[in-house]
């Protein structure tokens, strides 16, 4: 068998860099559970008719087919495909278990997803998602578009990574605006806008004449808007000082000041309103959120999301959320790829338990079992080789401690220091900083 290659899009982890994925998904979920979210894992894979929707996205679906088909079997494989996100199958998870939750329904889901797109730094065609929704029956109060920086705020702020700052806007100050100067295609124009950073204003501009129908008056109007930012709601008088009325801007400018000030007053600076901020998906309808890593701003948002007012229908009910996803592996490739996070060690095994004759293996085994039992990660040495060996082989592995019975009593070593005392498997304890690796 020849020597197989990496696939590209489709990350495998080390040992300690997945230990880092574990520790940061134990934080994001510790966070999402202290607000309330309930956790949901839904099936991978959905209809494609549900999938390819919206249309936009049909290059990047993963259609499942079995390599043979089962005649005698079910038919119908063709027609499913691997979830590229975790909207579409929370939106059908709602529908199917609407008579069954309790609303307003508020879940997590850590889940992979994939997407065939080109694969990039920090971009993957395999990757997880790390996702939180709050979803009503016929409405959903406001103040949930506040809480949702809150809880991303804290649960970025719990790991060991720079600064992030979430930019917010809200879609009804956009649309708003553009009803306001005369733009008959706000989609077309939100869309347009939504690629400012990848193609400058000047582009922009002519985006917006070609697809809304923007004049040139109109599309300077549009950029004016887009320029606008500020830490507070000093935004605000920035929007009305551009001399454009429409009841639906005057609707999002409240809503997007509550958001500002409901983020500044738990954590100051860490939400800042931007209004070019588009997301450029037709189903948001409200505040719309993009998180930047500091320091790794040209690699785009690690964490978006926003209010839509229909994430799902049945005849005449409808089930309207607000929702923000951080993309989990696009975060730690970034930081990976830039060797910002490292761990203590590369194993969890906190104690190596020597053996001093294969025929004494058992009373090692035996003061394993009484370090596990006290929750100290403990491995029973390999083989009865000489101590010096032993030690070796938890030097090379990153293992701090070697456990050494002996006749008239055992003895710990912390092979760093070279300190060893005496000590016993039913009371030693290690100090707090060594029982599991770190993060840092």
């Amino acid at each position: 068998m020849s020597k197989p290659t990496p696939i590209s899009g489709f990350p495998e982890w080390t040992p300690a860099q997945r230990m880092i994925e574990q520790f940061v998904l134990d934080r994001i979920r510790a966070t999402f559970e202290l607000y309330g979210f309930a956790p949901l894992e839904t099936r991978s894979v959905e209809p494609l008719d549900q999938l390819l929707r919206k249309g936009e996205t049909s290059k990047e679906v993963y259609v499942l087919r079995r390599l043979q088909a089962d005649t005698d079997g079910p038919a119908g494989d063709d027609s499913l495909g691997l979830h590229f996100d975790l909207t579409v199958p929370f939106a059908r998870y709602v529908l199917e278990n609407a008579g069954k939750l309790q609303f307003p329904f508020r879940r997590y889901q850590i889940q992979k997803v994939w997407r065939g797109e080109r694969p990039q730094e920090g971009r993957y065609r395999e990757f997880l998602q790390a996702d939180i929704d709050i979803v009503d029956r016929d409405t959903l109060p406001a103040h949930y578009e506040a809480e949702m920086p809150l809880v991303i705020g804290d649960a970025l702020r719990s790991l060991p990574i720079p600064p992030v700052r979430i930019q917010v806007n809200n879609r009804k100050i956009c649309e708003g605006f553009y009803r306001g100067v005369g733009i008959t295609d706000p989609e077309a124009a939100l869309r347009a806008v939504d690629k400012l950073d990848k193609i400058g204003p000047a582009k922009v501009a002519e985006l917006l004449a070609e697809t809304a129908g923007a004049s040139e008056a109109q599309a300077k109007a549009a950029l004016a808007l887009a320029e606008i930012s500020a830490p507070d709601a000093s935004f605000a008088d920035a929007v009305r000082a551009l001399g454009v009325s429409d009841p639906l801007l005057d609707e999002g400018v409240e809503e997007l000041t509550a958001v500002v000030e409901t983020a500044a007053a738990h954590s100051p600076g860490l939400c800042v309103a931007d209004l070019r901020i588009a997301r450029g998906l037709d189903y948001y309808t409200g505040t719309v959120y993009e998180t930047q890593l500091l320091g790794y701003e040209r690699f785009g948002s690690i964490c978006s999301g926003g209010r839509y007012d229909n994430l799902a229908s049945a005849g005449a009910v409808r089930f309207p959320g607000v929702g923000i996803s951080i993309g989990v592996t696009r975060l730690l490739g970034l930081l990976f790829g830039a060797n910002a996070l490292s761990v203590s060690r590369s194993v969890p095994t906190c104690v190596l338990v020597a053996v001093t004759a294969e025929e004494e293996r058992p009373a090692s085994n035996r003061v394993a079992e009484a370090l596990r039992s006290r929750g100290i990660p403990t491995e029973v040495s390999p083989s009865a080789a000489k101590f010096g060996k032993q030690i070796r082989y938890a030097e090379r592995r990153g293992i701090p401690y070697v456990w050494f019975p002996g006749v008239e009593g055992d003895e710990v070593k912390d092979i760093r220091s070279g300190e060893q005392v005496a000590a016993a498997a039913g009371e030693w304890t290690p100090p707090r900083e060594d029982l599991k690796p770190l993060v840092s």
